[in-house]
């Protein structure tokens, strides 16, 4: 009966350590799985912390250029050439028109006419069609403005498209003309298609071009409605002389 309790009280204190290394090994999971939990919800704050202030801290990306009348309808003018003959925008109506805002005696409209994009792109893109207009928005008194410095310009760079007087401003004013050169392209529907710089070097000379290549974005505009593709580009910022008017 003695060894009947003894072997009843060695089992019963067998199954009490099994169940206490039981609730002991339970316990360490558990509070494991917690450990993980809780490392997994500090990092995934961490990185969401990160993340925003990266997005608070970041720069915002460069304002696109203004692009005033480009992809409207361009204004219709009409302005005296340099013998006083009347031209008007509605002339060309059905045709691809250039429009170059013009001072010939603006260092950077000289760069690229004597060694720029534009010693000889207007004679040839006439020859394709295409209707070329200076524009000199030149107030009386200023810089460019005097007709007789216009010809001598004309005759010494060869010029076979006409050069009209805004003398009054408006029609630059009217197509936010800012520099000299400052290039638009109207399409043969009569949009804006192209606004800004006659290319990517701003030297005038094309000398140095950004990004190391010259690309002259008018005739990329040109070859392009040409093709019968939209512009890729149809704003950029214009460089040289500020319009005087």
């Amino acid at each position: 009966m003695l060894k009947f309790s003894l072997l009843a009280l060695l089992a019963a204190l067998a199954a009490t350590a099994a169940c206490t290394e039981s609730a002991a090994d339970t316990t360490g999971a558990n509070s494991a799985n917690s450990a993980n939990s809780a490392n997994s919800a500090n990092s995934a704050n961490s990185a969401a912390t990160a993340t925003a202030t990266a997005a608070a801290t970041a720069k915002p990306e460069a304002p696109a250029a203004p692009t005033g009348v480009v992809g409207k309808p361009a204004p219709d003018f009409t302005l005296n050439d340099l013998d006083g003959k009347a031209v008007s925008l509605k002339d060309y109506a059905g045709k691809t028109v250039v429009l170059e805002w013009f001072n010939p005696q603006c260092p950077y409209v000289k760069a690229a006419h004597g060694k720029g994009s534009l010693v000889s792109m207007a004679k040839e893109q006439s020859a394709k069609g295409i209707v070329w207009l200076a524009i000199n928005s030149g107030a009386d008194g200023k810089q460019g403005h005097d007709p007789a410095v216009n010809k001598e310009a004309v005759a010494a760079w060869k010029l076979e498209h006409p050069v009209l007087r805004d003398v009054d401003g408006s029609v630059g004013k009217a197509y936010g003309a800012t520099n000299t050169p400052h290039m638009f392209v109207i399409d043969d529907k009569g949009v804006v298609v192209y606004g800004g710089a006659i290319d990517n070097s701003p030297d005038g000379e094309g000398a140095s071009p950004t990004g190391g290549t010259l690309v002259n974005r008018v005739a990329v505009a040109l070859d392009e409605l040409a093709a019968k593709k939209p512009v890729s580009l149809a704003s950029t910022k214009a460089y040289g002389c500020g319009v005087k008017y």
